[in-house]
């Protein structure tokens, strides 16, 4: 997290997940969390004003259960920048049930393994999507651009291509993979893709390493 509950951060779309994470403990990384199934609920208005707004409200369950909500992006030296606010809570289903009480419905579900690193003052995960493997590397270094900053020497000093870093959020380069290839999945589950092989050209994605 950045300064005033800022996410900073950029994603990277891989042939080689593992090799990254090996070359992330060459660097001498620090394992945060070991690999964890997460299940993501995504609340809308029904008239998907939040969507609308560019604003996302969402509850997460993997070994806890953690509330949150994040503005809209804005650009930050080549890195995506937008207001975040979390908050772990005790139980996932009554806090479903509380925002269906409040007029919200899951507009989406969607699922992925994330691994946890800390490589000095950014974090990497390793993300298990799907459609694809990625690395998402965020930045809590000062302000948005010294964050950026430190995003992308770690960007480069594990070979990754900068040119190559997607700012889109996963359920946006889901939404351009329906579009493009004309899936009827409603969800972006490891269920619904298990038939389904995607491609760099399908997600309009470069590799980034």
């Amino acid at each position: 997290m950045g300064q005033g509950d800022q996410e900073i951060e950029v994603k990277f779309y891989l042939r080689d997940l593992a090799g990254l994470e090996e070359r992330l403990k060459r660097q001498g990384a620090a394992l945060v969390a070991e690999r964890v199934f997460e299940i993501n609920l995504r609340f809308d208005r029904p008239d998907k004003a939040l969507q609308r707004a560019g604003q996302v409200l969402r509850l997460r369950q993997d070994t806890r259960s953690v509330v949150t909500f994040k503005g809209p992006a804005r650009g930050a030296g080549g890195a995506s920048a937008r207001q975040e606010i979390e908050f772990q809570v005790d139980d996932f289903e009554a806090a479903r049930r509380v925002f269906e009480a409040l007029g919200y419905q899951v507009s989406v579900m969607y699922e992925k393994f994330r691994t946890t690193y800390r490589l000095e003052d950014v974090l990497v995960t390793l993300d298990e999507m799907p459609y694809g493997a990625f690395a998402e590397i965020e930045s809590a270094a000062g302000s948005a651009e010294a964050a950026a900053r430190a995003i992308r020497a770690a960007a480069e000093r594990l070979g990754l291509d900068w040119e190559a870093r997607i700012t889109l959020s996963y359920l946006a380069i889901f939404d351009q993979l329906r579009s493009r290839r004309g899936l009827t999945a409603r969800n972006l589950s490891f269920a619904e893709f298990q038939n389904i092989t995607v491609t760099a050209e399908d997600l309009s994605l470069r590799y980034g390493d």
